[in-house]
């Protein structure tokens, strides 16, 4: 079912774009009476690995209109999540509102509720976005305010221990999509390489600054 659209007023200094999911059927988003974003789910999955997820949702992410047209693209968001139900990832309907930098900066704000209906006993594990025109995460990304708490937590209906993260896609000129990983609670940022999460460098300061691992960069 379509959501509405809904309309935010273009500010000059806060840039706040307009959300809407117009002729897009992969973008589902509304703002709720509190203020916060919710997207619909699931848009993709079940699967049954971070790895898996994360390779499928670059290529479904990055492949939506401008996600991949550099310096004149914009960002989608979308969360990802666990069902207890099925043992399985999925990912949500994406969100394309405009984060408060825009257009100075383009972003898009993470949506934090999720709808689905299909999967009543889920884990929210964290946030995913696309880069128009840079593979790498942003100081802002990586920055302490942007975490999401509980950076770590226990879930007594699966005996696990969950880390958040946040992941970027990006697109290559050459096709190929390169996904990344921030952990929230241990601040490593990891590439996804042939199936694997490989750890490439961790964050140091809470401003977001990383520090790359010897021998180690964000293209392999």
């Amino acid at each position: 079912m379509r959501t509405k659209c809904y309309w935010l007023v273009l500010l000059p200094l806060l840039g706040n774009a307009l959300g809407c999911a117009g002729n897009n059927p992969d973008v589902r988003v509304r703002r709720l009476p509190d203020g916060r974003l919710q997207v619909d789910g699931p848009l993709a999955g079940p699967y049954d690995t971070l790895e898996e997820l994360a390779e499928k949702s670059c290529d479904i992410m990055t492949r939506q209109p401008g996600a991949a047209n550099g310096p004149y693209g914009f960002e989608y968001c979308a969360l990802y999540y666990y069902a207890r139900e099925e043992n399985a990832y999925f990912l949500s309907y994406l969100s394309d509102i405009r984060g408060s930098w825009a257009p100075l900066v383009k972003s898009c704000t993470l949506p934090n509720s999720l709808n689905d209906p299909a999967h009543s006993n889920i884990v929210l594990l964290g946030g995913t976005h696309t880069h128009p025109n840079n593979r790498e995460f942003s100081p802002r990304d990586l920055s302490a305010a942007a975490h999401w708490k509980p950076v770590r937590f226990f879930d007594t209906s699966t005996g696990k221990v969950w880390d958040r993260h946040l992941m970027v896609f990006f697109r290559e000129k050459t096709g190929e999509c390169r996904a990344y990983s921030y952990n929230n609670s241990t601040r490593i940022v990891s590439a996804l390489r042939k199936g694997t999460w490989v750890p490439i460098g961790e964050v140091y300061h809470e401003l977001g600054y990383i520090r790359l691992y010897e021998g180690k960069d964000w293209l392999p």
